[in-house]
């Protein structure tokens, strides 16, 4: 029984009622084997973070990780469920022109699209869309000076248990070029989201949220209706609204555990990212429960999945998506430069995933992310450039009468990126990898 989100529970089970072809061979009265609560067990959380003991006894933690574990997207699946009608170019173009010009401007829309956009147009209360371009603001210097040294790294920290990554492996994102392309996205999704306006209605970062919310809705429905590897007695719902939420809070996460080790809560500074961030996971999709509004909550929420997700890092799904990933060229030339570029990002990606494993370079190795030598000499030489930027441009920008002329060059900067990155396809692979079932 719910006892404190009998709401979200009410939408966990209504998923097979309203679209049994999709979801009636999943039981959603019993938990996948990934979600465990058994002291015994190993989880994904490290000692070195956190104790596991008293998330394990907090039933309203237990509750709610437990319930996202089985909640999808009940208004973007439907929608990825007409591709046997319209094939994925038709949803996406249909998805995209929704965006551009209105629904109404979509020849024979059909009404899983109109649910779909109704959805994301229907602001929540809590919204303060000042705040948000605020927040925008804030984290534009990041996105333009630091993230393409630290996407692949960051990328990589999401294969990193493999029930959570299993559904990359589904996709067929283990070959280079669709591990290129999954990182590129990924990239150009959250640079899109903090330009000038980029979430309001008509603004390009609200059709990124739409399409990757899509793209998510269509790894459900090839797992669950075009592979014969998906258990859901073991992986439960592909790609649930709980797996979502740590690439959608990452930052807030790191400035929560700041606020934390400094005795505060969140800052106005603080407070404009977490609005951004939280906006921006409800055009994803991610119910409010996931998305707390204090330090303590994030950081409660981000330890509660991990406290109760099963360790597991099987090395034919999340050693080979490392792998690819790694080996993935993401820099669009082949010249001295963006062979140069491209190497030097690559020892910045193998010491940012460094500090998802702990610091511990051996737990890194096993895992295929081995740092050289020549990559600290690397990063030694070139952090003096890449954050001394960063830190300049975040300081000239506190400035007011700086500030306009810093935003205006850091928007360009981030237009450069963008264009980099390449144009965002947002399409899945429906065929299926060859996987196996983990052991506890």
């Amino acid at each position: 029984m719910a006892l404190h989100y009998p709401g979200l529970a009410e939408r966990v089970r209504r998923q097979p009622e309203l679209y049994p072809d999709l979801y009636g061979g999943i039981d959603f009265t019993t938990a996948p084997y990934r979600f465990t609560t058994d002291p015994a067990d190993r989880s994904a959380l490290p000692e070195w973070v956190a104790e596991r003991g008293p998330l394990l006894a907090d039933d309203r933690v237990v509750e709610l990780i437990r319930t996202t574990t089985m909640l999808g997207d009940i208004v973007a699946d439907p929608y990825a469920a007409l591709v046997e009608k319209y094939g994925v170019r038709g949803l996406v173009g249909m998805l995209r022109q929704a965006c551009r010009e209105g629904v109404d401007a979509v020849a024979d829309a059909p009404p899983e699209l109109r649910a779909f956009i109704a959805a994301m147009e229907d602001t929540p209360s809590w919204v303060d869309m000042g705040l948000v371009e605020e927040g925008a603001r804030y984290l534009r210097a990041s996105e333009a000076y630091l993230a393409p040294f630290l996407m692949r790294g960051a990328f990589l920290a999401t294969f990193l248990n493999t029930y959570a990554a299993l559904p990359m492996t589904l996709t067929g994102a283990l070959s280079g070029r669709r591990a290129e392309r999954r990182v590129n996205e990924t990239a150009s999704f959250f640079a899109a989201t903090t330009l000038p306006g980029a979430l309001a209605r008509n603004g390009p970062g609200f059709e990124a949220a739409a399409m990757v919310r899509l793209m998510h809705s269509m790894v459900r429905y090839n797992a669950l209706r075009r592979s014969e590897q998906w258990d859901s007695t073991v992986y439960g719902v592909p790609v649930p609204q709980v797996d979502q939420m740590p690439a959608g809070l990452i930052g807030v996460y790191l400035l929560a555990m700041l606020a934390q080790r400094r005795g505060r809560g969140f800052r106005p500074r603080d407070r404009a990212v977490l609005e951004l961030s939280r906006y921006r996971c409800f055009l994803l999709g991610l119910p409010e429960e996931l998305l707390p509004t204090t330090a303590e909550g994030v950081i409660e929420v981000f330890h509660g999945r991990a406290a109760l997700l099963r360790d597991g890092f099987d090395d034919a799904t999340c050693g080979e998506l490392v792998r690819s990933t790694m080996s993935a060229r993401l820099r669009p030339g082949n010249s001295l430069f963006d062979r140069v570029a491209e190497s030097v990002e690559r020892s910045w990606g193998r010491v940012f995933f460094l500090a998802f494993c702990g610091g511990d370079r051996k737990a890194a190795a096993a895992m295929s992310v081995r740092l050289g030598p020549a990559d600290v000499v690397r990063v030694g030489l070139t952090a003096p450039f890449i954050l001394g930027r960063f830190i300049a441009v975040s300081l000239a920008s506190r400035r007011p009468s700086l500030r306009a002329r810093v935003d205006a060059r850091t928007t360009r900067v981030l237009k450069k990126r963008l264009a980099t990155y390449g144009s965002p396809e947002y399409t899945t692979d429906g065929g299926a990898s060859r996987t196996s079932r983990p052991t506890g």
